[in-house]
């Protein structure tokens, strides 16, 4: 029988981890997040794509904890800010911003503008110690609303207006934004590929050495 995997969500933000948690627990892995470690120095999320971010954030946690490691970077693209916030999502209204400052930041950028189209953006990066990486992504395409709407979800959830369910993403429960959103997707299509994912994170983790202790005689 082989030895569980472990896999460490390379984040400190709880409602992505709860996210993420939720869509992989079905399956035989050792989940871990980095409150389950002692202190690791913070990645400088320099990337300038989203590609870059995931793969930085989880390629560090893997060769300073010794073990597989997802991250994942997203953000918000809106088409009528040249693509802004993207990258910069999480620091859009400053690095100490909170998420209702984030979204106010964005509505006072997107006042008088008739063009509300955005897409949430997602790269996972599943990276071992060894420096190889998979990498998975998604897209889901909505509208910027003028004013906040629902409770639930973390970030610009209240202010992405999701068409098909005429809701944002704030209105909906964990599930349904989970079925639909950017990360939802790109963590369904790992989950589809679980097992080729875990056969390639065995393959690429190194192996402990074994020694034998001889007592001499």
């Amino acid at each position: 029988m082989k030895d569980q995997l472990t896999l460490v969500i390379a984040s400190g933000n709880p409602g992505k981890i709860a996210e993420i948690r939720d869509l992989l627990t079905e399956y035989p892995i050792c989940i871990k997040n980095l409150d389950d470690f002692g202190p690791i120095p913070p990645v400088v999320e320099d990337g300038e794509t989203f590609d870059e971010n995931a793969y930085k954030k989880a390629g560090f946690v893997s060769r300073v904890l010794g073990l597989p490691a997802l991250a994942d970077d997203s953000g918000l693209v809106v088409e009528a800010l040249d693509g802004a916030p993207g990258v910069y999502s999480a620091r859009y209204a400053g690095d100490d911003a909170d998420d209702a400052q984030r979204c106010s930041k964005l509505l006072g950028e997107m006042k008088g503008k008739t063009n509300r189209r955005a897409a949430f953006e997602c790269v996972i990066s599943i990276a071992v110690p060894s420096g190889p990486a998979l990498t998975y992504e998604a897209r889901c395409e909505g509208l910027i609303l003028e004013t906040p709407a629902g409770e639930n979800g973390f970030g610009y959830d209240p202010i992405f207006y999701y068409p098909p369910f005429k809701k944002t993403f704030a209105e909906l429960t964990r599930e349904q934004k989970s079925r639909v959103s950017h990360r939802g997707k790109a963590l369904r299509e790992l989950k589809d590929e679980f097992d080729k994912v875990s056969t390639w994170i065995r393959q690429h983790m190194p192996y402990p050495e074994k020694f034998s202790c001889h007592e001499e005689g």
